[in-house]
């Protein structure tokens, strides 16, 4: 059991803010890989997740990269950082939050991809002006920010 399962299992459903990072992974051809996730289902977003006791932000996005990608990110580069009263969740069981979302980009990563299916249905590489209609919000915003900054 992880630290927000713990904290939940003591609190239950009230909000919490909780820190995320994800990563923007670019190939050869400048596009990004997004998986289209199991919660909430089929919804697109980037790899990633949330911070777990004595990480750094940028511990967590490679540790979370790794384990729903199977990729080892190198030499991330900060994008942006997000928070605040629009980033506010309410998921089906309950549980609600206030987003915290630190965002990295990279082209330095190797190892072949391989889908964790707990967590994801499918990986695929997009044209960062050209993504999928079901994203979540934080990492559409997140892919906004990096192309008015790097492209």
């Amino acid at each position: 059991m992880g630290y927000i399962e713990e904290l939940r299992a003591k609190i239950g459903h009230i909000p919490l803010i909780l820190n995320g990072s994800v990563a923007i992974i670019l190939n050869n051809q400048n596009e990004i890989l997004l998986q289209k996730r199991v919660s909430p289902y089929g919804t697109w977003g980037l790899p990633g997740g949330l911070m777990e006791m004595g990480e750094s932000a940028e511990e967590t996005a490679k540790r979370e990269v790794f384990e729903e990608t199977g990729l080892r990110i190198n030499n991330l580069k900060l994008i942006d950082i997000l928070s605040g009263a629009e980033y506010f969740v309410k998921c089906s069981n309950g549980d609600e939050f206030y987003s915290v979302t630190i965002g990295y980009f990279t082209k330095d990563f190797e190892g072949d991809i391989v889908d964790d299916k707990d967590e994801v249905l499918e990986h695929k590489f997009f044209n960062s002006k050209n993504l999928p209609q079901e994203m979540l919000k934080s990492h559409r915003k997140i892919i906004e920010k990096f192309n008015e900054k790097y492209l």
